[in-house]
């Protein structure tokens, strides 16, 4: 293991990433995807508005509009400006004549410099592109891409050479698509042509392979800026990501995307420039203002490794002595999956976070237990404060954590209302422990289940959380923590399995599909029943409930 000062890190970052680059030398990394929300009024409203795509710089904002008045067709291009990346948009307007007609366009993608314009047209199903000779002159005429990409005609059987829904590389050399045409897996498929130099003409396409394409549709597909990133929809109703550790990589095996609210169909996904933010389309009838939505979500990387709520040389520790592996922990980037690989991109972000609290919105309840004198007991991430009972005394200098509380294995505890409840189907529960005897109990939950507890024989952690009924079991482990030293005790179930981790190694783990937790209180220092001989009798600390599976 390293280690460092952490008051002295990021004097050493520099040195540290000099020398992985030159020296080279089954948790997940969590990246939270905030609430959707709508990209606001002036963007969205009474129309069919959809499919988006950015400049380079993210301040102009190209998207389509079916049936919109004062338009030339039944879809339009419009273009929408922002002074900055978190000014409002301002209002859109028409490309006009030159890029539209009286068909449907639809799915514009703007190259990095500007000076080409792709699009679809819902007409003849062929792609079309609109070029200009600086960022301030005027659109060209669309010319059809034909052959060996689009048809020499109406592409409108399915098996032809239809080209639609285009997204271009930031370098201009590739250009993804989605086509029906022969040699795809599904009714649409995904594919790339490319070009040697700008100047040239697109070659013959290639179909992206299972990894991406399956026997349902596949279509509004979107490359990242970095081109490691790929996100696209699947039988028009779900959204999917999928990533690869360079742009000479195959594409890895596609996850889906998790959406919950707001209800409905999602389609036509968008990453910004820097991955950070992914917005999308909502489709009728869930659209807030007009029958399609456009919609954002931003990705926030927790590089809080080792979950002590901050982020330090401890974290930097946790990198270092995975790097060039494959160990998911510490893939924090490009967002929103990462690619599979721990290196020097990822360290670059955790080097931007050091020193910082950190906001976890999976962070349910946190008790500090940093009091010195008062009876209610803060929790400081949700709204489930306790009492502490007996005489328990306030450690304030004397915690892992700050301070702790001590209790004296007789009558002092600790008592919750509510205990929160997991949502999405994981649940993890940590806490710092010091002291301690064989039987007594660290968290339980009232009359359901002792959550962290110690055995009656040798003192080694256990617990009673598991599902209801009678087909519940123990699950025990040989890892004594009543020895008087500090140990750092959890309990992470991720949905399928149940694990007990002591100071970062598990410890115990089997085979769970569900978990009963009740709304009962909590205790601290005492079991399900307060029976004696279940109390506590040591040092508790930084007690902490998340709504995900993390890895202490």
């Amino acid at each position: 293991m390293c280690c460092w000062n952490g008051k002295r890190m990021k004097l050493v970052v520099v040195g540290i990433v000099a020398a992985m680059v030159l020296g080279g030398g089954s948790a997940n990394a969590e990246i939270i995807m905030s609430e959707p929300t709508s990209v606001g009024s002036v963007i969205n409203d009474a129309y069919d508005v959809q499919n988006s795509d950015f400049s380079r710089d993210g301040l102009q904002l190209y998207f389509a509009v079916w049936s919109r008045p004062g338009g030339f067709g039944s879809g339009d291009i419009y273009i929408a400006e922002r002074e900055t990346l978190n000014s409002p948009w301002q209002q859109p307007v028409n490309l006009g004549p030159n890029v539209n007609s009286s068909a449907c366009e639809i799915e514009p993608s703007v190259s990095s410099d500007g000076l080409e314009l792709y699009f679809s047209s819902w007409d003849d199903w062929i792609m079309r592109v609109c070029t200009r000779t600086s960022s301030d002159a005027p659109w060209s005429r669309p010319v059809e891409i034909g052959p060996p990409v689009g048809s020499d005609g109406p592409a409108m059987e399915i098996g032809s050479n239809d080209a639609w829904s285009p997204d271009i590389s930031v370098d201009g050399l590739s250009l993804y698509f989605v086509s029906t045409r022969v040699g795809g897996y599904g009714r649409g498929d995904i594919w790339m042509t490319t070009r040697p130099a700008l100047e040239d003409p697109w070659g013959e396409p290639t179909n992206l392979g299972t990894n991406i394409n399956s026997s349902d549709d596949e279509c509004f597909v979107s490359i990242s800026a970095d081109g490691l990133i790929l996100v696209f929809n699947r039988g028009f109703r779900s959204m999917w990501a999928a990533t690869r550790k360079s742009i000479e990589d195959e594409w890895g095996p596609a996850v889906m995307l998790p959406f919950n609210n707001p209800p409905g169909n999602f389609h036509s996904p968008t990453l910004s420039t820097d991955g950070s933010t992914l917005y999308f389309n909502v489709a009728s009838p869930w659209g807030t203002l007009g029958a399609n939505d456009i919609w954002q979500v931003t990705f926030t990387p927790i590089v809080d490794f080792n979950v002590d709520g901050i982020v330090d040389s401890l974290d930097m520790c946790i990198l270092v002595d995975n790097w060039h592996t494959n160990n998911t922990l510490c893939d924090i980037t490009p967002l929103p999956l990462g690619d599979g690989f721990v290196d020097i991109k990822d360290l670059m972000v955790l080097a931007e976070h050091l020193f910082e609290k950190v906001d976890d919105p999976t962070l349910i309840a946190h008790w500090p237990l940093d009091e010195t004198e008062a009876m209610i007991v803060s929790d400081r991430a949700g709204n489930n404060d306790g009492y502490a009972l007996g005489d328990p005394v306030w450690q304030p200098n004397g915690g892992q954590v700050d301070g702790a509380l001590q209790l004296d294995g007789v009558d002092d505890c600790v008592v919750t209302g509510f205990a929160p409840k997991p949502e999405g189907g994981a649940y993890s529960v940590l806490a710092w422990i010091k002291g301690g005897a064989p039987s007594q109990v660290v968290l339980s939950q009232m009359g359901n289940a002792n959550w962290l507890g110690t055995d009656p024989s040798e003192g080694a952690l256990m617990t009673e959380l598991t599902i209801a009924g009678q087909n519940g079991s123990l699950l025990g482990s040989e890892a004594v923590i009543t020895d008087g030293n500090w140990h750092r005790i959890g309990f992470v179930w991720d949905g399928s399995y149940r694990r007990l981790y002591v100071d970062g190694v598990i410890v115990a783990e089997d085979a769970q599909d569900n978990l009963d937790i009740s709304s009962n209180g909590l205790y601290f220092g005492a079991g399900k029943a307060m029976e004696p001989g279940t109390f506590f009798s040591g040092l508790i600390d930084d007690v902490r409930i998340y709504n995900r599976a993390v890895s202490p």
